[in-house]
C-alpha cells in the first residue's frame, strides 16, 4: 500500500489502482514561486504576507538561511501563510555559513542575494549540491562589481562571497545551463547602485521561470524591461521592493503527477486551484497529455485531465523540464514510441534526470535511447521492480506512478519527496483510493 511519505521507510511497495482514478486533488503551493516570493518580500520595504506557501525542505532551507540573514519571517505551516519583515535592502546580517542542502533555487538566489550585503558569506549544501554548476552566475555577478567565488575553484559550491553590494553596469549570463542564475541576476539587480543590463548567451532554457520572476518582481513594485525573447534586461537601479499580500498558486509541476495519474488509468483527475493562464508553464503538460490522446477540461475551480487511448508523441520540453520525468513514466503505457527532445540541462538537476531515468525505465522493461538533448521511450511488456530515486524527488513521485498499473513496483528512498511534496504518497493514496 502507498504510507505515509514520513514513515522513514527505506522502501515503499505501489497498490496498483483497482480501475481508473477519479477524483480531485490541490497540491501545496508552488516551490519555485514560494521562494521566488520569500526573496522579494526579504528585500522589500515593509512587511509582506505571503499566503499558500509551500512547507517543505527546499523553502525551509531558504526561510532558514533568511532568518539568519537577520531577516524577520513567521511560518505558520498550517495556515500555509509565511509573514516576512523586510529589511529595505539591507541585510542586516553578515559573516554567515548558510546551508542549502540539495535546494538550487536556494543557494543560487542567496549567492545572488548576499551580493547585497556587507561582509563575507559562505553558502554551502549536500554532496550533490557540490557537483552542480554555479560558475556562470558568479562570473555575471563579478561583472557587476560582486567578490564571488567557488571556493574549491571548480565551479561548483561552496561560494564564498566577500560582500560589499553591487555596483551595477552591464553583465553577461549563459542561458543554457539553468535559469535559476537568470532569475538570481534579476531580484537582486534592483537594488545595485546603478542601472544593469543584462545579456543571456546561447538558447535560454526553461523560459516559463524567468517570465515568473518577472511577475513576482513586479508584484512587489519592481519593474525590469526584457526584450521579447529574453535575450537581454534592462533593470533600472537603485529600486525599492515593497512589501505586501500575495498568493501562491498551487505547484503545477505536482499537478502534472495527479493529471499524468489520469492518463495512466483512463481516469479523471481535477487538479484544483489551476488555470491554463497560470504563472506556471508546467500547466502546458496538460496540452502534452492532450497531444497523447487525453482530453484537458478547463472549470471554474481548476483544470482536469480526462484519460483517453495513449500515442506517443515527439515533442520539445525545453520549457516545462521539471515534467520530463511524467512524461516518460506515461509514454510507458502508450502506443508507439515517445520522443522527448530540447532538455539536456536536466543532466546536472538533483541527479542526471536523462541517464538516470532512462535506467529505472528499463528496470520495468521499456527499450530507452538516450539522445543528445534527451530520450526516446519505446514501450514494451512492463513488469514490476525495485525502482531508484537517486534522492530526487521527481524520480521517486514520477516512478511511483507505474505502480498504478503495473503490479510490484517498489520506490526506494521514498523519503526524498520531502524536498518539495511532503505528504506526495498520502495524496496519491487518497486518490487513488476514492470511490
Amino acid at each position: 500500500m502507498i504510507g505515509e511519505e514520513s514513515s522513514g521507510e527505506d522502501f515503499l511497495p505501489i497498490e496498483p489502482a483497482a480501475g481508473p482514478v477519479r477524483g480531485a486533488i490541490r497540491p501545496p503551493g508552488s516551490k519555485s514561486i514560494t521562494n521566488r516570493a520569500l526573496v522579494c518580500a526579504a528585500l522589500a520595504e515593509g512587511d509582506s504576507l505571503l499566503s499558500g506557501a509551500l512547507g517543505s525542505e527546499d523553502t525551509r532551507v531558504m526561510l532558514a538561511a533568511l532568518e539568519q540573514l537577520g531577516i524577520e519571517v513567521e511560518h505558520d505551516p498550517r495556515a500555509a501563510t509565511v509573514a516576512v519583515t523586510g529589511c529595505g535592502g539591507l541585510l542586516p546580517r553578515a559573516d554567515l555559513e548558510l546551508f542549502a542542502a540539495n535546494s538550487g533555487t536556494t543557494i543560487r538566489f542567496l549567492t545572488a542575494l548576499t551580493t547585497l550585503g556587507r561582509g563575507r558569506y559562505r553558502l554551502s549544501g549536500v554532496e550533490r549540491m557540490h557537483e552542480r554548476p554555479i560558475a556562470d552566475l558568479l562570473v555575471a555577478l563579478n561583472q557587476l562589481g560582486a567578490d564571488a567565488r567557488s571556493e574549491t575553484g571548480s565551479g561548483c559550491p561552496p561560494v564564498v562571497v566577500e560582500a560589499s553590494g553591487l555596483l551595477g553596469g552591464e553583465c553577461s549570463v549563459r542561458g543554457d545551463i539553468s535559469s535559476q542564475f537568470l532569475s538570481g541576476l534579476l531580484m537582486a539587480t534592483p537594488r545595485a547602485a546603478a542601472p544593469v543590463k543584462i545579456a543571456v548567451e546561447g538558447e535560454l532554457v526553461s523560459q516559463p521561470y524567468i517570465h515568473m520572476t518577472l511577475e513576482v518582481m513586479r508584484s512587489f513594485g519592481i519593474e525590469a524591461q526584457a526584450a521579447a525573447d529574453l535575450s537581454h534586461f534592462t533593470i533600472p537601479a537603485p529600486q525599492s521592493y515593497r512589501g505586501g499580500g500575495y498568493a501562491i498558486e498551487p505547484d503545477a509541476s505536482a499537478a502534472s503527477y495527479f493529471w499524468a495519474a489520469a492518463a495512466i488509468t483512463g481516469g479523471r483527475v481535477l487538479v484544483e486551484g489551476l488555470s491554463l493562464q497560470a504563472l506556471q508553464g508546467d500547466v502546458d503538460f496538460c496540452r502534452v497529455l492532450g497531444q497523447m490522446g487525453c482530453t484537458v477540461v478547463e472549470e471554474p475551480e481548476g483544470i482536469s485531465l480526462v484519460g483517453g487511448l495513449l500515442r506517443g508523441v515527439e515533442v520539445n520540453m525545453n520549457a516545462i523540464s521539471d515534467t520530463v520525468q511524467t512524461l516518460a513514466v506515461v509514454a510507458l503505457f502508450a502506443e508507439g514510441p515517445t520522443t522527448i527532445r530540447g532538455v539536456a540541462h536536466i543532466r546536472h538537476k538533483e541527479t542526471d534526470r536523462i541517464g538516470d531515468l532512462a535506467r529505472e525505465l528499463r528496470k520495468l522493461g521499456a527499450r530507452v535511447e538516450e539522445l543528445d538533448a534527451g530520450l526516446r521511450i519505446h514501450p514494451g511488456p512492463l513488469r514490476g521492480a525495485e525502482l531508484d530515486t537517486y534522492n530526487d524527488h521527481r524520480m521517486a513521485m514520477s516512478l511511483a506512478l507505474a505502480g498504478l498499473k503495473i503490479p510490484g513496483v517498489v520506490i526506494r528512498n521514498p523519503g526524498c519527496t520531502v524536498k518539495t511534496y511532503p505528504h506526495f504518497f498520502q495524496d496519491l493514496a487518497a486518490l487513488r483510493d476514492s470511490p
